[in-house]
């Protein structure tokens, strides 16, 4: 019985055998393939390269990432010791990249001098939605040869979705982000996290100037439920600041909470860390109406 089974088992077996072999060339072209030296040169790209790659393969980061005058990056601290750069041509190419990440449209000259140079590029364009940020996540994953790393921040940004939508008051909170020199448009990513908090966004509603900002006068007579001043309450850290800390503002009959709303200047599935503050929020709104 063996032997007449024999040929059969050994073409099964043979058949594992080089599906084995493939998969591990597969898996160490990948790995050849993976940039080691990449240079990051805008902030939302130091968020996701910091995030995908293993220190070792960082060649650098903008400045932006570890500035402190003001806190702009949500990686101020755990990115210190990484190369920061102000980012052109000459710096850039010190770092001898074989991958520098740069947002779509910004710096073309830049992109042009590296182009010319051999330099690879990869633009990352920019989210509009959480469905965005879920593509965009998956084709860095890709490209950096991180795709576990990629997929564990998808499933950590899916529970925080599920946890915000859990925890939204209901209806929805009527709210309003009041940012430095008065702007008060959230949009986007943004406004997809508000949502699904229990948070409901009026600044449309509100008629912005065509510079995206509202009037102090506007907020005050038309004040929401909520008024997120987004920023630090202790003092003014710029004249952009001063709107905020208005002495009109004391008179709005809004909940009003001061809270830094970091982890939204770049959308990714980072930008979900904002949603328990929203909920939250929102909740303390509420029960004021109680």
């Amino acid at each position: 019985m063996v032997g007449r089974f024999y040929p059969r088992n050994m073409r099964v077996a043979h058949g594992w055998l080089a599906a084995a072999v493939l998969g591990l060339i597969f898996l160490g072209n990948q790995a050849a393939a993976a940039p080691r030296r990449v240079v990051s040169t805008f902030l939302c790209t130091d968020e996701y390269v910091f995030r995908l790659l293993p220190r070792e393969h960082i060649a650098a980061l903008s400045f932006e990432a570890t500035d402190r005058r003001p806190v702009v990056s949500t990686i101020a601290d755990a990115a210190l010791g990484i190369p920061a750069i102000r980012p052109s041509a000459e710096t850039v190419l010190r770092f001898d990249p074989d991958l520098v990440v740069m947002y779509s449209g910004t710096m073309p000259s830049l992109h042009a001098q590296l182009a010319r140079a051999g330099v690879p590029v990869l633009d990352v364009p920019w989210a509009m939605s959480l469905a965005d940020v879920r593509r965009i996540t998956t084709m860095l994953g890709d490209k950096l040869g991180a795709r576990e790393r990629a997929a564990a921040m998808l499933l950590e940004m899916d529970r925080a979705i599920a946890q915000a939508r859990a925890a939204a008051p209901k209806p929805s909170v009527r709210t309003l982000i009041y940012e430095p020199n008065g702007y008060a448009t959230a949009g986007g990513v943004t406004d997809e996290i508000m949502t699904l908090s229990g948070l409901e966004d009026v600044a449309p509603e509100l008629k912005p100037t065509r510079t995206d900002t509202l009037p102090v006068e506007s907020v005050i007579a038309h004040a929401p439920e909520l008024l997120i001043l987004s920023g630090e309450r202790a003092t003014p850290n710029s004249r952009a600041d001063l709107v905020q800390h208005h002495p009109a503002l004391a008179a709005v009959k809004s909940h009003v909470a001061w809270t830094k709303l970091t982890p939204l200047l770049c959308p990714g599935p980072w930008s979900l860390d904002a949603a328990a503050t929203f909920t939250a929020l929102g909740e303390q709104a509420r029960s004021r109406t109680r």
